[in-house]
């Protein structure tokens, strides 16, 4: 069954070990942050440095695990349709709008809408994370510099990722401008068997 996920919002939930999480992105150029956490132990958390540290390399894509603060993998990417993910930009925060949208109503970003759906599984908002950054397309400069570009994505494309532990998920559509071209839309998940 398929859970949609209002524009600006976000959502947490139990993922059993082995069940495949599908996030879609159901109208095309959506962005949407996901956090993972162990099930038994809220603080081991999805780790990008550790990621990258054992995978070597940023751009993670089919095959990639996802590693925790544990040195342990958590998720693995069994399916990515689009390609663009990110793990560069930390949650959109109310902070976020005030530093670099001071002409644009505040709003409390994915970084608020996480902390207010893991509250109930006791993940305090300074536990959370950079996020894995499903359909985000950052680009890294020879210079160093990184710039946020308009997600590639179309309409129905999707990503799926096999839980390897009883997890703890966080997940959004993404608030922020710059991620999703000025326009929110909603994001469609569903978890597969």
């Amino acid at each position: 069954m398929t859970t949609v996920l209002a524009p600006r919002s976000g959502v947490a939930f139990r993922l059993s070990r082995d069940q495949i999480l599908r996030v879609i992105d159901p109208e095309g150029t959506q962005v949407s942050d996901l956090l993972a956490f162990s099930a038994s132990d809220v603080r081991e958390a999805i780790s990008n440095g550790q990621t990258f540290a054992y995978e070597e390399t940023i751009q993670l894509t089919t095959g990639s695990p996802l590693w925790s603060n544990r040195s342990n993998p958590m998720l693995e990417i069994v399916e990515d349709s689009a390609g663009t993910d990110d793990s560069l930009f930390t949650p959109c925060s109310e902070a976020t709008f005030r530093h670099l949208y001071a002409d644009k109503p505040v709003h409390c970003g994915c970084f608020g809408n996480l902390a207010e759906a893991l509250a109930p599984f006791g993940i305090e908002a300074d536990a959370i994370p950079v996020a894995f950054n499903i359909f985000m397309n950052v680009r890294v400069g020879p210079d160093g510099r990184i710039k946020l570009l308009a997600p590639p994505t179309a309409p129905g494309d999707f990503i799926r990722l096999r839980a390897l532990d009883d997890l703890i998920i966080g997940l959004t559509a993404c608030s922020v401008y710059d991620s999703c071209s000025g326009s929110f839309k909603p994001i469609h998940y569903e978890t597969e068997r």
